[in-house]
């Protein structure tokens, strides 16, 4: 299994508590019972940690018009909304949540230029609300297809969430499915569309980040 790098400090970090718990109890209780219930519950959390920050392995394929999932999850949100940051118009929203048990990567939904990107300090509310959009720590990422369709894509802290990566930088030419960052345990990632978009999947709908086809832009 490979690991993301963006998850090396916090696997040290894991790995090392778990050293020192065994350390502690061994030298304090011993070899008994106490120790192995101890030693399970922390072998355990080092166990999720490591296995949260997995890198899967995908075959992708780019598609012109598509939108590919931009990260594995759950569809919690498809509906018209005003996007007043950026976009400034009336878009179609669709939204994935992520569980901590979820892969965190996110990727590319179209190919393009990023034409903005700014990065928002914010608070730190359950992901699946619908505030959390705008009034979490938030990140967002406008790309034009050749075609000169935007969309924005919004990485999203959630409620365990604490710091959100982006690789994007304005100027710079995208491919779709590649890497765009990564959200540390638990959040959200939006899409705001042109309204009229082909929309593919549905509410509670499961899609798999780089996979799976969420629609068609016009």
């Amino acid at each position: 299994m490979r690991l993301h790098k963006e998850g090396y400090p916090t696997i040290a970090i894991a790995i090392t508590l778990f050293v020192a718990v065994f350390a502690a109890c061994y030298f304090t209780m011993g070899l008994s019972i106490a120790t192995y219930i101890i030693l399970a519950i922390f072998g355990l959390f080092t166990t999720l940690v490591v296995s949260f920050f997995r890198v899967p392995h995908r075959v992708t394929s780019r598609m012109d018009g598509a939108i590919v999932a931009p990260a594995d999850g759950t569809i919690v949100a498809i509906e018209e909304v005003d996007e007043p940051e950026v976009l400034k118009c009336r878009c179609l929203q669709v939204s994935v949540f992520m569980s901590v048990f979820n892969v965190h990567i996110n990727w590319y939904p179209i190919s393009g230029a990023i034409r903005y990107y700014r990065h928002h300090n914010g608070n730190f509310k359950a992901a699946w609300l619908p505030k959390s959009s705008t009034q979490n720590e938030r990140s967002s990422v406008v790309i034009e297809n050749e075609k000169g369709v935007k969309i924005l894509v919004r990485q999203i802290a959630g409620a365990l969430a604490r710091r959100i990566v982006t690789y994007s930088k304005e100027g710079q030419n995208i491919e779709q499915s590649s890497q765009m960052g990564f959200i540390k345990f638990g959040s959200r990632v939006d899409l705001y569309l042109p309204l009229g978009t082909q929309i593919d999947v549905k509410l509670k709908d499961k899609v798999v980040g780089s996979q799976t086809i969420l629609g068609w832009l016009k």
